[in-house]
């Protein structure tokens, strides 16, 4: 696992101007799709990036890498078929600063890049964002009715530190469920 680098107060505060790079390819396995960049994660430029982020252990415990990923090693997910991406770019302290209409608006630029790289599956980290994204208002955890073309979509928990709704265990089970799935089509 690479060592990570840690910003600084200034760096952080700084991040609100800056927005991180997907990592993404075509035809992809599964396109692992955050709400948008906390200033932690923008700072450094990597996904999912902030100590706490729950995110690359249930990668790892699903069985979707070999090793524990840091988010500096993101780019080794291309080579087994996965990426990241976010429903919105813009970078903020909290997701709870996005507005309904980014959400939205993020959803539909989400559409569109899937439709260009076509994954087979879109995994969305957040029910909230999902439903705002979707207009699906009864979404649950899992996999979805809806697709984009062929992908499939599936909604997993925000991996956040403060998501304390989902335990570890819970984190790893679920996402091994997409795992299974993944492998299967």
């Amino acid at each position: 696992m690479t060592k990570p680098w840690k910003p600084t107060r200034e760096q952080l505060l700084a991040a609100t101007e800056k927005t991180v790079r997907d990592v993404i390819a075509p035809n992809l396995h599964v396109l692992f799709c955050g709400i948008n960049p906390g200033l932690y994660t923008a700072a450094v430029g990597h996904h999912f990036a902030r100590p706490g982020n729950r995110f690359w252990p249930a990668l790892y415990a699903a069985g979707f890498t070999d090793r524990l990923l840091s988010p500096f090693d993101e780019s080794e997910l291309l080579k087994s078929g996965y990426g990241i991406t976010n429903v919105v770019m813009r970078t903020t302290a909290s997701a709870n600063q996005l507005t309904r209409e980014e959400i939205i608006a993020g959803g539909e630029q989400l559409k569109a890049k899937v439709l260009s790289y076509q994954p087979r599956v879109l995994a969305v980290l957040g029910v909230g964002a999902y439903r705002t994204a979707f207009n699906q208002p009864k979404a649950t955890i899992g996999q979805q009715p809806e697709t984009i073309g062929e992908t499939v979509l599936w909604v997993l928990p925000n991996p956040s530190g403060l998501n304390a709704n989902y335990q570890a265990a819970d984190l790893a089970r679920l996402f091994r469920e997409l795992k299974s799935f993944s492998d299967s089509c």
